[in-house]
C-alpha cells in the first residue's frame, strides 16, 4: 500500500476543497465539501480511466463554482485498489491524504448515532476527520525507491510460498517415510530435498543401498554426511510404517513440491540481484551498509518500505511510520506496560527485526546495548525490538547527516583529548 508520513495535517483552510473517497474494488464513491458547508452528494464512478475523469471533472467543477484554491483528497488505508487513482490525482497537482479506518470506525457512529456502514456515509466521515486535521500526509514512492519496495514485496511473498511449500512437502513426506524426519532432520537442506526427488520412498532407499546413499549423500552435502547418516536412513528405511496404499499419488506430489520450491529458490535469487543492482542507485545507501550486520537485502527492503528517509523531518515521524512508537494503558493507580502500537508498516518492522538479530550477535555493533537490556531483565523478544527503534533511529541520524556509521561513537566523541 501506498506509503504515509505520520505528520499530521493542519486544519483546512477557507479556500480549499475536501474531497473524500471510499475505496472500493470495482468502484468508488466520491464526496465533495466546501469550507462554507456546501457540498456534492456522494456519487460512485469505476474503477477505471473514464470513472477517474468523472471524478476530476466534478472536483474542477465544484472548484470553479466556488472559487477555491487548493484540492486535498482523503481516503483510508486499503489495499492495492487505490494506488491506480492515487497515481492518476498525483499527476493533477492536488494534495494527498490518508486516514487510519480505525478512526472512521469510531466517528461514524456520531452520524445519526448508529453503528451503520455504508458506501454513501463512509465518504462523508473521511471528510469529518480531515476537517478535524487527523489526517496523515502521504509519500507515494518514486524511481528507484519504487522498484525497491516492489521487489522486497514480492520477495516477502515469494518467501512465504515457499515456507507453505515447505510445510506441504514435510506432511507428504510423514505419510509414506516418517522415519526420514528422524534422520535428516529438515527438508529444507538440499541434501534432504535430493533424496527426497531422487528415492522419496523406504523401497527405493534400500534399492540404492548403504555404498549408494554413501556416495549421494557426500556428493550433495559436500562432504558434511558421510557413511554414518546413509546407514542410519538405510535402516529407518527398512523399518518403516509408512502407509503404502496410494504411495505413488503422494511421490508424484513430493517431485512437484521440490520444483516448485526450487523454482521459488530461483525467483528469490533474481529478486535479491535486482535489489542489490537498484540498491546502489540510491545515494545514501552506503550510510546505510556501514552498520555491520545489514546487509544489502535488508537496507533495499528498508528503503523500499520506508521510501525515502529524507522526506522525514523528525526521529517521531519515522519511529511511527514503521509502527514501533510506544503507547501504555494506565488508569489511577495502575500503570500500564508500555508496547509497541504496529500502526506501521508491518514488513519495514519485519526487516527491523532481523537486522537486530544480526547486529546482537557475539561481536556486533549492537551487543553490549542488547546485553544491558538482558540484564535489566527484559525479555529477548522485548529487547530485541528495544535494538529494532535503535536501529531506525541510527539509520536515519546516518542519512539526515549524510555519514558513516561510527561504533562508540559517543565514547570517542567526548573523550578528553591529550594535552600538547
Amino acid at each position: 500500500m501506498i506509503s504515509s508520513n505520520v505528520k499530521k495535517v493542519k486544519r483546512i483552510s477557507e479556500k480549499t476543497l475536501m474531497v473524500a473517497i471510499d475505496i472500493g474494488k470495482i468502484k468508488h464513491t466520491g464526496y465533495c465539501r466546501c469550507p462554507e458547508g456546501n457540498e456534492v452528494k456522494p456519487f460512485d464512478f469505476f474503477n477505471n480511466g473514464r470513472g477517474f475523469q468523472k471524478l476530476w471533472d466534478c472536483i474542477c467543477q465544484t472548484k470553479r463554482i466556488h472559487a477555491l484554491d487548493e484540492v486535498v483528497v482523503g481516503f483510508e488505508s486499503t489495499g492495492p485498489y487505490a494506488e491506480p487513482l492515487l497515481h492518476f490525482l498525483r499527476s493533477k497537482g492536488v494534495r494527498l491524504l490518508q486516514v487510519n479506518p480505525m478512526h472512521t470506525k469510531r466517528l461514524k457512529e456520531l452520524q445519526g448515532n448508529s453503528p451503520g456502514k455504508t458506501d454513501h456515509k463512509d465518504p462523508k466521515v473521511i471528510a469529518d476527520i480531515i476537517e478535524l486535521g487527523h489526517a496523515l500526509t502521504v509519500i507515494i514512492p518514486e524511481g528507484t525507491a519504487a522498484e525497491l519496495r516492489r521487489l522486497t514485496q514480492a520477495r516477502e511473498r515469494s518467501v512465504q510460498r515457499r515456507t507453505v511449500l515447505f510445510n506441504q512437502l514435510q506432511d507428504l513426506v510423514f505419510l509414506i517415510f516418517p522415519e526420514f524426519l528422524q534422520v535428516m532432520k529438515d527438508v529444507k537442506i538440499k541434501s534432504s530435498q535430493y533424496i527426497l526427488k531422487s528415492c522419496p520412498t523406504p523401497e527405493a532407499i534400500m534399492e540404492r543401498g548403504v555404498d549408494g546413499l554413501t556416495g549421494v549423500l557426500q556428493k550433495v552435502s559436500r562432504g558434511k554426511l558421510g557413511r554414518d547418516r546413509a546407514e542410519s536412513l538405510y535402516h529407518a528405511a527398512e523399518e518403516s510404517v509408512g502407509i503404502k496404499e496410494g504411495q505413488q499419488g503422494i511421490v508424484f506430489e513430493i517431485k512437484e513440491c521440490i520444483s516448485c520450491i526450487e523454482a521459488c529458490d530461483r525467483f528469490i535469487a533474481t529478486l535479491e540481484q535486482e535489489m542489490c543492482d537498484h540498491l546502489r542507485e540510491i545515494p545514501y545507501s552506503g550510510y546505510i551498509l556501514s552498520i555491520k550486520g545489514i546487509g544489502k537485502i535488508i537496507a533495499a527492503g528498508l528503503i523500499g518500505e520506508v521510501g525515502d528517509f529524507r522526506r522525514f523531518h523528525t526521529l517521531a515521524e519515522i519511529v511511527k511510520h514503521a509502527g514501533l512508537d510506544l503507547f501504555e494503558i494506565s488508569s489511577g493507580k495502575r500503570k500500564g506496560r508500555r508496547h509497541i502500537s504496529k500502526r506501521g508498516r508491518p514488513l519495514l518492522r519485519k526487516l527491523l527485526f532481523f537486522a537486530s538479530i544480526n547486529t546482537v550477535r557475539r561481536g556486533g555493533v549492537m551487543e553490549g546495548e542488547y546485553q544491558r537490556y538482558i540484564q535489566r531483565g527484559m525479555p529477548r523478544t522485548k529487547a530485541l525490538i528495544a535494538i529494532a527503534r535503535k536501529l531506525l533511529k541510527i539509520i536515519f541520524a546516518l542519512v539526515r547527516n549524510g555519514s558513516e556509521f561510527v561504533r562508540d561513537y559517543a565514547k570517542i566523541r567526548y573523550q578528553p583529548q591529550e594535552a600538547a
